[in-house]
């Protein structure tokens, strides 16, 4: 079975915000791995930096001249500076049974077998912001993993009403260069700012 690159929800109110991009990765130091530019297939650069669990995947198998589907974490402060954070790479050849001949099997026919595609991203939060003015929403996602429990907001290009405020929505989002922007939604609970 083909291993999806951005895992199913396991909780009907499981924030998120992950995504997957095409491209080549190049670290500003060849020293230090971890900080460096991804540049996609149509040559636009995006500031990245490799979190700790996918940094001995990007030792010991990526080679650096290559494209891979990178599985990453999306953060901006507005709608024009996004910054990425690498989980992983997503590669059928290594983590599936599937022959080792790539002429023969496409990555992006298999992705879209999966209901994704290069540049998809999976949003999950609560709707906190809408400027209808700059056509911008912002989602904030709360990150349950952490300990410290790091909350961080993102701003989207998109139109929402303002009656969706403070509920929790699901978000499909497309990045266009260093934007995201809102491709669909759905309302999974309705003003969270009672629970919260």
């Amino acid at each position: 079975m083909l291993k999806n690159p951005i895992p199913q929800v396991t909780d009907p109110l499981q924030y998120r915000a992950i995504g997957i991009v095409n491209g080549k990765f190049t670290p500003h130091d060849i020293e230090q791995l971890n900080r460096g530019l991804l540049t996609d297939n149509n040559g636009k650069q995006i500031e990245t930096v490799v979190l700790g669990k996918a940094l001995s995947l990007l030792k010991k198998h990526i080679d650096l001249n290559k494209n891979y589907y990178w599985v990453v974490y999306p953060k901006n402060k507005n709608t024009q500076n996004l910054h990425l954070q690498v989980a992983g790479v997503w590669d059928p050849y290594q983590l599936n049974d599937l022959p080792n001949d790539s002429e023969q099997i496409n990555f992006s026919k298999l992705l879209e077998g999966l209901g994704l595609k290069d540049n998809y991203f999976s949003v999950r939060g609560k709707l906190v912001f809408v400027n209808k003015q700059k056509k911008e929403i912002v989602i904030k996602i709360n990150s349950t993993s952490n300990l410290n429990n790091k909350n961080f907001k993102l701003v989207i290009k998109g139109e929402l009403s303002l009656e969706l405020l403070n509920n929790f929505l699901s978000l499909d989002v497309n990045r266009d260069g260093n934007t995201l922007k809102l491709l669909k939604y759905e309302v999974i609970e309705k003003d969270l700012s009672k629970k919260n």
